[in-house]
């Protein structure tokens, strides 16, 4: 990726966090002023300002603890130093999830072809992050497929199968009521035929009743795993960012249903509540791999850490 590409990517974070960033260093300026060290009363602020950052009371409490240890063994903090090590502990809390699955939409992939699954609830913007997979992996160079395994909604396998045809890649589906594990079994089957390097597939995004969203999921992995042992490479679990703590519930009810190693966080350009990458990526120790920020089709980027934490951080 050149220079002008990692710019543009830049711009387009900054643009994308700008109202979580607001809302964050707005409240971190009001947990320090008056105080020239770090010393309980910064710390209690600090708390209940990473709490209604939405960054989870877990995750919170973890960061208070590591700056406790800090003050224990240096004695003195001043309130100057604060970003630095509170930008440090963040992005330490992060990279310790990232970079477990490839680096980038142009990276080599490590299974051919490289699947993969889809899960969340209605409404997160499932189909359109799917459609953006799929038009970033094309622009990379990648021969992209797409499954219409949601088809429990007949609108479901109609938005998939208008994206396909907007971003022109091939699709399987066999409309609404089919078995969604023969249409994933189908999908694979096809892909292997044709050579295809990345196939991205589609499920119900119901959660009434985990029992039968794990049968079905179960059911989906047994079926492809006849003819790819390792499938899916990824199961990624898409999140609304705009709902905040309630991402995190989501989390943990898919994370009881399925094997969920990758999640993306959709709308931050939308919210303030951009905070809630860090609770759920260390919550459940699964890396947040993708960021939306806009609606454009490039607006979804592979997550950084460093430079997601940097651009909190910054006070340009």
């Amino acid at each position: 990726m050149g220079l002008f590409s990692r710019n543009k990517q830049q711009d387009v974070l900054q643009k994308g966090i700008a109202r979580t960033k607001e809302s964050f260093l707005a409240k971190l300026t009001r947990t320090i002023i008056g105080h020239s060290t770090v010393d309980d009363e910064v710390l209690d602020r600090l708390e209940e300002t990473l709490i209604t950052s939405d960054v989870g009371v877990e995750t919170s409490l973890k960061i208070i603890e590591k700056l406790q240890e800090r003050i224990k063994r240096d004695k003195y903090i001043s309130t100057s130093e604060l970003h630095s090590i509170l930008r440090a502990e963040i992005a330490q809390l992060l990279r310790q999830q990232s970079n477990r699955l490839s680096t980038g939409f142009d990276a080599p992939l490590n299974a051919h072809p490289y699947v993969i699954l889809v899960v969340g609830v209605n409404g997160v913007g499932k189909t359109t992050t799917i459609a953006k997979l799929a038009y970033q992996y094309k622009q990379a160079g990648k021969k992209v497929m797409l499954g219409a395994a949601d088809t429990f909604r007949a609108a479901a396998v109609e938005q998939l199968t208008m994206w396909a045809e907007r971003v022109d890649v091939p699709i399987v589906q066999q409309g609404m009521n089919a078995d969604p594990a023969s249409v994933a079994y189908d999908t694979l089957q096809s892909a292997i035929a044709k050579d295809i390097d990345v196939v991205i597939i589609d499920t119900a995004g119901r959660l009434h009743n985990k029992v039968g969203l794990m049968n079905e999921l179960g059911k989906i992995r047994k079926v492809m795993q006849k003819l790819l042992p390792d499938a899916p490479q990824e199961v990624l679990l898409v999140l609304d960012a705009t709902t905040g703590q309630n991402a995190i519930e989501q989390t943990r009810q898919f994370t009881a249903a399925t094997q969920v190693n990758a999640l993306a966080l959709t709308k931050l350009d939308g919210t303030a509540k951009g905070g809630v990458i860090i609770g759920i990526s260390d919550q459940f120790q699964i890396p947040v791999r993708y960021i939306g920020l806009g609606e454009q089709m490039t607006d979804l980027q592979i997550f950084n850490p460093d430079t997601f934490v940097a651009s909190l951080f910054d006070n340009e």
